[in-house]
């Protein structure tokens, strides 16, 4: 009943998001800042990017206990058994950020193992505060796409890994790239970006299978991408996905009220992405 509910809940806010949302007089922009120049990953960073993943794997993946910490440093499974995976695409923040962790952690309870590729395995790889120009950020789009294929080889290799059950995930920068992506995975989920053209991108370009199952959530003052956002760039935006989704017969918008732009470790968030992983990979 407790899942019926939630799902129940999804329906309700996703039909909400058809609503236009008015934002505010756009103001100049502030001036963003640039550090560090690499943007293409080389083969020894490329490597790096999957040995130093954060790994979450549950108990029955491992054969014994849940581990938690890098690929580099996962045990070998002694147990057949195959679980659903998520490949999760940090933000600009990095791994660093406490919530990626937790959320892995969180995962693995449900029985879904997680690998987040680390994209700060390049030397010198650039980092900004937005906003920049959109040029560069496109750079940024494309290297985030990149990784995602360096996850797919290695997680479809995996003795743990159900490949008939792979989730693409990722939130704010991350998301992005996850947003324009649909091939090779069962569905994805879309946290804290909202599909739309804005200074973030030279055009959002979000791909739609129409039978793929993708959740979008953001929040409704996200401090980037809603119309809160006062440089966002796009007096028409939403705010978020609902528009690309157009097409989306198995799409899902929830919209946060007041949450901030990080979502992933907040109890709701949790229990809508249960919801819909219950639908889009039934264990």
């Amino acid at each position: 009943m407790r899942v019926a509910l939630v799902r129940r809940a999804i329906a309700l806010l996703a039909a909400t998001t058809v609503l236009p949302i008015v934002g505010p007089t756009f103001a100049q922009a502030p001036k963003g800042e640039i550090k560090g120049s690499a943007l293409v990953h080389t083969a020894d960073s490329a490597k790096g990017v999957i040995s130093g993943a954060s790994v979450a794997l549950p108990s029955k993946a491992t054969g014994g206990t849940a581990y938690f910490g890098k690929w580099q440093d996962m045990p070998a499974a002694t147990s057949s058994a195959r679980v659903p995976v998520v490949v999760f695409l940090h933000g600009s923040s990095g791994l660093g950020l406490a919530a990626i962790g937790e959320w892995q952690r969180w995962l693995a309870e449900q029985g879904i193992a997680s690998v987040a590729p680390d994209s700060f395995a390049l030397p010198d790889r650039l980092t900004y505060s937005s906003p920049i120009d959109r040029k560069t950020y496109e750079s940024i789009h494309a290297l985030r796409a990149s990784e995602i294929d360096l996850a797919l080889a290695s997680v479809r290799a995996a003795a743990w890994a159900d490949t008939a059950k792979l989730v693409l995930a990722g939130t704010s920068e991350g998301a992005v790239a996850v947003a324009r992506r649909s091939e090779g995975f069962a569905a994805r989920m879309i946290f804290s970006w909202s599909c739309e053209d804005n200074y973030f991108v030279e055009a959002h370009a979000t791909a739609v299978d129409p039978e793929q199952p993708v959740l979008n959530m953001i929040s409704t003052v996200d401090p980037f991408f809603s119309p809160s956002n006062a440089w966002l760039g796009n007096p028409a935006a939403r705010g978020n996905c609902g528009q690309a989704f157009a097409a989306a017969r198995r799409g899902a918008i929830v919209l946060v009220p007041g949450a901030p732009h990080t979502l992933i470790g907040m109890p709701y968030a949790r229990a809508m992405v249960r919801a819909f992983l219950d639908t889009a990979i039934p264990r």
